[in-house]
């Protein structure tokens, strides 16, 4: 019979079991550990991933109530009360989903408003006069002048201006576009257009205050921390707007230098000698709509090129003039067809609900809303004249429904019909494109994600222009 090892062997023995018993335990938790790291890991990853799911379709739900909203007013406009849409596009401006929530703002003046931006409430850089551009903040001569040789078809530089050949003499590999500009943010190509001028605070030209932009500098942009956005040349200008081509009554608006006298006298409810006058006028190259405002259609035949191009001139209406000749119509030169009556003021409102004279396949820059241009705005387009824009501004705060048709304007004793023939060409009551920023919030972890859609509604479906997210 064997004899049992010493005592001390049998105590070493079971000392070494436990070393390793221990060394086995540290290890399984140790990679329990990093296991159970690494599913927090994860499951915060997924969280994340959820929360921006989340986020990004109430965002997204925002836009879709909105274009749905604009979509109805295109098919079905009010033609009673030119702020309905307005109001119902506020009331879309906020809402919720089980997994979320958005909200969509812009900015007036640098407070934050409910809705979607008006383009329309701006004035088109590609319509903008020189002396209007000059009353932007931070505007140079120089810088007006550069702005419209970059839009200008010819390649000859303003007195102070630029053209491709100063562009090169810089080392730039560009030079300006000639023709029509196709963002805000492309101004910043033309020389001496820099960034805080034309963002100001507005960094990302969401048209919002976002934390970077309110933080005194902080972070970039520099800005001043005063919970105002200070948007820019961008608050004020834009290149997105254009002409809405569809009626008051839901169709499109009858162009009256093809149009028949006889859907004429059907769709503006005017007379069929009323209407021949009308459509001889309009096959004139002369014709502008706001030369309707007087109501006299016996008269149009009397009225000269030379005054209306100066009034073209004031606006700062892009391209190049169109002829001199003054429009001959059937009553024979310039002598008025004193038999047929003036248009009522019914009448005006429904050529101008119902009429144009813009080629509808070549839609022309946007003009401002009466209804929705701050006072800044048409300070600006009337820079000579503001007692008009204030004029503006009161009567269309004492409507409801706001100013229906451009003939409505004179319903106001301070707004004189001369002022409006000059000025008409760049006015409407309708607005066509909509900047819409809608913000999302996850309902579960508060994550944002916001996205900025420029939508244009003349068309059924409504188009999307641009699309970002951030």
């Amino acid at each position: 019979m064997t004899p049992p090892p010493p005592t001390r062997f049998r105590h070493a023995a079971r000392g070494s079991a436990i070393v390793i018993v221990i060394w086995a335990v540290a290890i399984a938790a140790v990679i329990v550990a990093g296991a159970q790291m690494l599913a927090f890991r994860q499951a915060t990853l997924g969280r994340e991933a959820l929360a921006k799911v989340e986020a990004r379709w109430a965002a997204r739900a925002g836009l879709e109530e909105t274009i749905a909203v604009l979509e109805y007013h295109t098919e079905k406009p009010e033609a009673d009360d030119a702020r309905q849409i307005f109001r119902d596009l506020e009331s879309v401006a906020d809402g919720s989903l089980a997994s979320g929530e958005w909200s969509i703002r812009h900015s007036e003046d640098g407070f934050e408003k409910k809705g979607p931006q008006d383009e329309s409430a701006k004035i088109n850089l590609n319509t903008i006069s020189k002396t209007q551009l000059q009353q932007l903040s931070g505007m140079s001569l120089d810088v007006s002048d550069a702005i419209v040789d970059f839009r200008d078809t010819d390649n000859s530089p303003g007195m102070m201006g630029a053209e491709n050949e100063f562009y090169k003499n810089r080392g730039l590999t560009y030079g300006p576009r000639n023709a029509d500009f196709r963002s805000v943010a492309e101004l910043e190509l033309v020389l001496g257009a820099f960034p805080q001028n034309v963002r100001g605070e507005d960094a990302n030209l969401n048209g919002r205050l976002d934390p970077n932009e309110n933080d005194r500098g902080e972070s970039e942009p520099a800005d001043d921390g005063d919970g105002l956005l200070d948007a820019g040349w961008s608050g004020y200008v834009t290149a997105r707007s254009h002409s809405l081509q569809m009626g008051a009554s839901g169709e499109p608006k009858l162009y009256l230098k093809d149009a028949a006298v006889e859907d004429m006298t059907e769709r503006l409810t005017i007379s069929a000698e009323q209407a021949a006058l009308i459509k001889t006028w309009a096959t004139t190259s002369s014709a502008r709509m706001e030369q309707l405002l007087s109501g006299d259609v016996g008269n149009l035949s009397s009225q000269s090129q030379p005054q209306n191009q100066r009034g073209r001139d004031a606006t700062g209406g892009g391209g190049a003039g169109r002829s001199g000749r003054s429009s001959q119509g059937a009553t024979g030169g310039n002598q008025r067809a004193s038999n047929v009556p003036k248009l009522d003021q019914n009448q005006l409102r429904r050529v101008f609900q119902e009429a144009t004279l813009d080629d509808p396949t070549k839609p022309a820059p946007g003009r401002v809303n009466v209804n929705t241009a701050l006072p800044s705005v048409l300070r600006i387009l009337f820079v000579d004249d503001p007692i008009s824009a204030d004029a503006i501004m009161t009567l269309r705060n004492s409507k409801p429904g706001g100013v229906l048709a451009l003939s409505d304007l004179l319903q106001s004793s301070r707004v004189s019909p001369d002022t409006l023939a000059r000025l008409g060409g760049v006015l409407d009551t309708q607005s066509a494109v909509f900047t819409i920023t809608s913000r999302g919030r996850s309902a579960s972890t508060g994550l944002e994600v916001e996205i900025t859609a420029v939508v244009d509604r003349s068309t059924l479906p409504a188009r999307i222009l641009e699309y970002r997210e951030q």
